[in-house]
């Protein structure tokens, strides 16, 4: 028998939300929403209503920080929003914004991800 997944029954669930660009991540600081692709979506609404609690950690691509975290406040509708433009961005969901702050990934280089081969979290 195959043994359970350890994402079996879990109340918290993290991810990370890469950007491509700085503004992106402040236009979601300023306004609390987000937005992602159209592939990321089911992933996110699952673990909205699945679990008590979805953090998303920010960072943009080739950076080398995260630029804070924000609790998911809602799950994505159809709705999308102009703030992005039409870069490919599915619909719009509600972001809490908990910390604001540039964090080295060097700080969090003791943090293994178990479901991406054990590498480091950045």
């Amino acid at each position: 028998s195959k043994s359970p997944s350890p994402r079996q029954n879990m109340l918290v669930r993290y991810f990370i939300m890469k950007s491509s660009n700085l503004q992106n991540i402040e236009i979601s600081q300023q306004k609390g929403i987000w937005s992602t692709t159209p592939s990321n979506e089911r992933k996110l609404n699952g673990a909205f209503w699945e679990s008590r609690v979805v953090y998303l950690i920010f960072s943009v691509q080739g950076s080398g920080h995260f630029q804070g975290f924000a609790r998911m406040g809602s799950s994505i509708g159809c709705e999308k929003s102009q703030d992005w433009g039409s870069a490919g961005f599915g619909g719009v969901f509600k972001v809490e914004w908990i910390r604001k702050e540039s964090i080295p990934f060097h700080f969090a280089h003791h943090l293994l991800n178990p479901w991406n081969d054990n590498k480091k979290v950045q």
